[in-house]
């Protein structure tokens, strides 16, 4: 396992990351979390860790806004901002000589997983994305464009996000699923709830990057 710090230049300012690759893995995930959350953000850690545990992907955590940029309440749901600084990041994956030719797929958590979706509809190079109790909805008319296989996770006692889900689904012309994991709220911070999530987030990305 090879792991790095990094950061990743876009707009002007630069965006710190945590970037670990497997050897001979064969495929990465870039991480978009939540409005509030950063890189560190332990549930998406966990599922990362989780991915990482097979050997077969690389992983990239970063953080979506510097510090002075999160302070600002209306730019933690500037999805288009969100989404740019997700492509640039690829872009950056793809300029690394230990990434390219690998597939790859987008996590997405809460406004990241509209970011993820954004971004997604503008590229060809994204063979998947997941999104965790997230907010497809924010994405807006880009969803129109999603081409990736997708799939939306969501607590099941987080009943509006279901239903925005829901929603978001029937604008997606891609292959695209929900799955409910029962008895888990947004954050899904009930026993064994998170665990599930990872193990959907795994099979998932090992069907279409595989």
């Amino acid at each position: 396992m090879a792991d790095f710090s990094v950061r990743i230049p876009t707009g002007g300012v630069q965006l710190e990351g945590d970037l670990s690759l497997p050897r001979g893995a064969s495929g990465v995930i870039a991480f978009a979390h939540g409005s509030g959350s950063s890189r560190l953000s332990p549930r998406n850690a966990a599922v990362a860790a989780y991915l990482r545990q097979t050997g077969r992907f690389g992983t990239l955590l970063f953080d979506l806004l510097t510090e002075r940029e999160d302070a600002v309440y209306a730019t933690r749901f500037d999805i288009r901002l969100l989404a740019e600084r997700l492509q640039a990041a690829t872009e950056w994956l793809r300029s690394r000589p230990d990434v390219v030719g690998l597939p790859l797929g987008y996590f997405g958590a809460s406004t990241g997983a509209a970011a993820a979706l954004a971004a997604a509809s503008r590229r060809d190079d994204v063979a998947a994305v997941v999104s965790r109790g997230g907010r497809p909805d924010l994405a807006g008319d880009a969803l129109a464009g999603v081409t990736a296989p997708t799939l939306l996770i969501v607590g099941g006692d987080d009943t509006e996000v279901i239903e925005l889900n829901r929603r978001a689904m029937a604008a997606m012309p891609g292959t695209v699923e929900l799955t409910i994991v029962p008895g888990a709220t947004h954050l899904f911070e009930e026993p064994g709830t998170l665990e599930e999530v990872a193990r959907l987030t795994r099979g998932w990305f090992e069907r279409y990057l595989g």
